[in-house]
Parts: C-alpha cells; sequence; structure tokens
C-alpha cells in the first residue's frame, strides 16, 4: 500500500490533485489506515498514470472518465476508445491550423515593426488597436 505522497511521487500528479480526482470520481476514494491516512494499491497507482497520461495528451476529464468506464469491459469492441481519440486528435490539429495562423499573423505585424518609433507610430500597437489591419481571420 502507498501513502498519497508516494503515490504523488511516483506518479507526478500534486496531492491535491489526486484528492481532486478522486472527490471527481476518477480515481477510488482511497482505504484509510488505523492513523486515517489515505493508502492506495497497485491498481490505483496504476489508474492515476493512465489519468496522468491522458491528461498529458491533452484529454479532458470527461473524456478520461468516458475512457476509465471503457476500461472496465476488456471485452468489448474499442469503437467507442477509438472515437475519443479521434475526436481529440481532430480537435489538436484545429489547435494547430488556428496558431499556426496566429503566428503568420503575428510574424506580419512584428515584421512591420523594428521597435524604433514612437508608440503612437508603432505598428504593433496599431494592429492591435484596428483588427483591419490584420490579413487574415486568426
Amino acid at each position: 500500500m502507498l501513502s498519497i505522497g508516494d503515490l504523488s511521487k511516483r506518479t507526478g500528479v500534486k496531492v491535491p490533485t489526486i484528492r481532486y480526482y478522486e472527490q471527481m470520481g476518477l480515481l477510488a476514494a482511497a482505504e484509510r489506515s488505523e492513523g486515517n491516512q489515505r493508502r492506495y494499491s497497485r491498481q490505483d497507482l496504476e489508474r492515476l498514470a493512465f489519468i496522468r497520461h491522458g491528461r498529458d495528451l491533452g484529454l479532458d476529464i470527461s473524456a478520461i472518465r468516458e475512457l476509465i468506464s471503457l476500461s472496465q469491459h476488456p471485452d468489448h469492441p474499442c469503437a467507442d476508445a477509438d472515437r475519443i481519440a479521434s475526436d481529440h486528435l481532430a480537435a489538436v490539429r484545429e489547435k494547430i491550423d488556428r496558431l499556426k495562423r496566429l503566428e503568420q499573423e503575428l510574424e506580419r505585424i512584428v515584421s512591420h515593426c523594428d521597435g524604433g518609433h514612437s508608440i503612437e507610430e508603432c505598428y504593433v500597437i496599431r494592429a492591435l488597436s484596428d483588427h483591419n489591419l490584420c490579413d487574415s481571420e486568426h
């Protein structure tokens, strides 16, 4: 059995976050020692590592909750898990596209300003004040 501190060290998840996951029902309520300290099993460690990896990949709590539920039925088809991952991948690609457009617009704005003007003449300030100076929607 692991203490909450040991579980935190082994997974890299902070203690308050572990408590939060327990409150959210992602992690089962821990057993308690005679001294009322939380005690976690190997299964809890594996579940927390699963949650941590999902969060590292950017999955939201509801997706992780659904994946945990699906993982409790190992003989079912994996179509729902694949759908969750595919939907998340599509969202990540959309964010990347938006960030690329943002990068291009910021590069364009910065290229118009060499820092040698007064704030009144600064293209960065003017572009932020007037969206019509942007080349594209970002």
